[in-house]
């Protein structure tokens, strides 16, 4: 006898999400991971691996690392660019692999500011000086990110035009290379960050001061991606929700900040915190920033990403059933295992596609 009930529910987490229009297989993204392994802004084979492996391990979204819109707004000489048309058939190549996998694939368009002109992580993380092979790091202003960082140039209002510009023709060549998303790097004390908290931002025109002011030249940036970027594919932003110190960036600044990006036609808030100061007391454990994806959801009636020690199968379903987030973004967990999404599809009994080469470990 046939069967003709429902269907069991598919878990929150392997539930297909549309955003304009654009649907992503599940809710799981890879969070955009540093590798410090590019020569010139270049991709490579190991970019193609590792975004590639995140791709058959079934993750919804592959977001490509922070990658410079000009060469002076990468974190180290070793991060990937696109200030370039040269980058965009490396780039072109991994796109087709990770679309080939099932996956959307999506890149991180970023400019360092003052946390720009570092050696890699493994190499220490210290700024470089122009002998070691560093370069000057702008800033909003002339504030230095720590002890042991050059002090920063303030950006003239030239400048930011022409930055402007920079973040405009880097989603256009995004698009050529086939990207389905573009994430704008508002977070982490790098350059936009550097704008919108009043620790890094003395300025004292109308990019600086009032609340109104701080938040005008990320939203001028925002604005242009949208612009550049097709209607019919998603802009996310990614955002620091709090700076974790007082007379810093706060979350209600952030639920405003969001409320302004949803009106120019941002489609997620990624809600990561911190970065902008070295000594920020953060109360780090189990999905930690949860609640701030949860109160920006809530309060500016946008789509939002859960970031930040979500490891577990079960926790990220809880985030999702619990309608605190839209997505939940993977970083070190991914590291660890490329194939947490399949491990987690079992764990929760989701019917999804493996890949067919890997059938024979799916029973």
């Amino acid at each position: 006898m046939n069967y003709h009930g429902p269907m069991p529910r598919q878990p929150h987490l392997f539930t297909p999400l549309t955003l304009r229009g654009f649907t992503f297989r599940n809710r799981i993204v890879v969070s955009p991971m540093c590798q410090y392994s590019a020569t010139d802004g270049l991709a490579n084979d190991w970019h193609l691996v590792h975004l590639g492996s995140r791709a058959v391990g079934g993750a919804g979204l592959v977001i490509v690392e922070a990658t410079g819109v000009v060469p002076e707004g990468r974190i180290s000489s070793s991060d990937l660019g696109l200030w370039s048309d040269a980058h965009v058939a490396p780039l072109a190549r991994i796109v087709r692999f990770v679309k080939e996998q099932g996956a959307a694939v999506g890149i991180q368009l970023a400019h360092a500011g003052r946390k720009a002109s570092t050696s890699a992580p493994w190499e220490g993380g210290r700024a470089l000086s122009a002998a070691d092979g560093g370069w000057e790091p702008v800033a909003p202003s002339a504030i230095p990110f720590a002890d042991g960082f050059a002090v920063p140039r303030a950006l003239s209002d030239g400048e930011l035009g022409r930055l402007v510009d920079g973040f405009g023709a880097a989603a256009h060549r995004a698009r050529a290379a086939g990207f389905d998303v573009i994430e704008l790097h508002a977070a982490h004390g790098y350059l936009l960050h550097q704008f919108l908290s009043p620790l890094s931002n003395h300025r004292d025109d109308g990019f600086g001061g009032s609340y109104e002011n701080r938040v005008r030249f990320p939203l001028m940036v925002a604005r242009r991606l949208r612009e550049a970027w097709p209607d019919a594919l998603p802009l996310f932003v990614r955002i620091s929700a709090t700076d974790w110190v007082d007379g810093g960036w706060s979350l209600d600044d952030s639920v405003e900040f969001a409320r302004r990006l949803k009106a120019i036609g941002v489609d997620l808030v990624d809600c990561s915190s911190g970065g902008l100061v070295m000594d920020a007391k953060i109360p780090t454990g189990p999905g930690y920033q949860t609640p701030l994806a949860a109160a920006v959801r809530k309060d500016a009636g946008v789509a939002t990403g859960a970031v930040g020690l979500v490891t577990s199968a079960e926790q990220a379903e809880q985030i999702l059933a619990t309608g605190q987030a839209d997505v939940v973004l993977l970083a070190r967990e991914l590291l660890r295992n490329p194939y947490w999404p399949l491990a987690a599809a079992r764990k929760l009994g989701a019917a999804i596609d493996w890949p067919k080469q890997y059938l024979r470990a799916k029973v």
